[in-house]
């Protein structure tokens, strides 16, 4: 179940939700609106001649008020608010259409797990011909929460308790090259 607005304000009145720093009107009816901190990451395009998912990429770190994305690029970038979530809850970014509006594509993979402890790392896509412009501070996405059926393990993945944006680490994963026999063995687990 999505959470109202007067939910939301009394989760994180009572501390089980924990949005920081946050100002009142960032709280809409069914959302929060986040705001674009000061730290990016981009492919470093001259260390980087092909990405690979089994190895690191090389980012370059940019520590700006305000970034300038050009046209058909892409940059990582980061909330300023910190979010904790319980157990018995997840979330959702969704980007805010005034900016969806203006071809700024903005995702985080979409899902925050339950027990999530860190800042918001989101990808930045221009879709336009022209740059955009973008300033520390200003509301550019929607954190949406949801109640689990009942609690769950907590999130302790490789982005627990990120702190800026962070570049991806699927290189980290473990991965089967009999996916089949993996999922079998996986779904053998819960009979």
């Amino acid at each position: 179940m999505i959470l109202s607005n007067k939910t939301t304000l009394k989760k994180i009145k009572d501390q089980e939700v924990i949005i920081e720093p946050l100002k009142k009107s960032q709280l809409q009816p069914a959302s929060i609106d986040l705001r674009i901190g000061n730290h990016f990451l981009t492919i470093d395009e001259y260390s980087t001649p092909l990405i690979s998912l089994d190895k690191p990429a090389v980012y370059k770190e940019i520590y700006k008020d305000h970034i300038i994305i050009p046209p058909q690029a892409f940059v990582i970038g980061t909330t300023m608010e910190v979010i904790k979530l319980p157990n018995n809850m997840s979330a959702f970014i969704e980007g805010r259409s005034s900016i969806g509006r203006l071809g700024l594509f903005i995702q985080n993979a979409g899902w925050v797990d339950p027990g999530f402890e860190g800042h918001i790392t989101l990808e930045l896509y221009n879709a336009n011909r022209v740059p955009i412009e973008l300033r520390a501070g200003r509301r550019i996405c929607q954190l949406v929460l949801a109640s689990l059926d009942q609690e769950t393990a907590i999130y302790i993945g490789k982005y627990y308790g990120q702190n800026k944006a962070t570049e991806s680490q699927i290189h980290l994963d473990e991965e089967s090259d009999d996916v089949s026999l993996k999922t079998k063995m996986k779904f053998k687990e819960f009979d």
